[in-house]
């Protein structure tokens, strides 16, 4: 885990609301992947959470804005999503919009967690 401080650094410039969902979804993160690392990428806003260095190690992410989070998904389109949870049209990545922290509770959302650490821990074990 980075220090608290270069995580307050990156909080610092959005609203109360923003930072009380970042601190809440982080918590939610830590319970849901348990022994992820926590990156604190400062020029891309965000909060990367995985199991190894760089993009290979990364199961997702939270992508800061002034009105709220989007929970990044890495390799999100793979993954089953039955409650329609996943936004985004790439190819690879898809997003879940979180605007308060009662989304954090929303059906479905630690399924897609745990379906996308399940799915990394696959891809790692294959890749080696």
């Amino acid at each position: 885990m980075p220090d608290g401080k270069a995580v307050e650094s990156l909080l610092a410039s959005y609203p109360p609301e923003v930072r009380e969902l970042a601190l809440a979804a982080r918590d939610f993160l830590a319970e849901v992947l348990p022994g992820a690392q926590e990156t604190v990428d400062q020029s891309a806003k965000l909060l990367g959470y995985g199991y190894g260095t760089g993009y290979k190690g990364l199961v997702c992410t939270l992508l800061l804005s002034k009105k709220g989070i989007k929970l990044g998904i890495s390799r999100g389109s793979e993954l089953p999503d039955p409650k329609h949870l996943l936004h985004g049209s790439g190819r690879v990545h898809r997003h879940v919009q979180l605007q308060s922290t009662a989304d954090l509770n929303q059906p479905g959302l630690k399924p897609l967690l745990k379906a996308a650490l399940a799915a990394w821990k696959k891809r790692t074990e294959v890749n080696g």
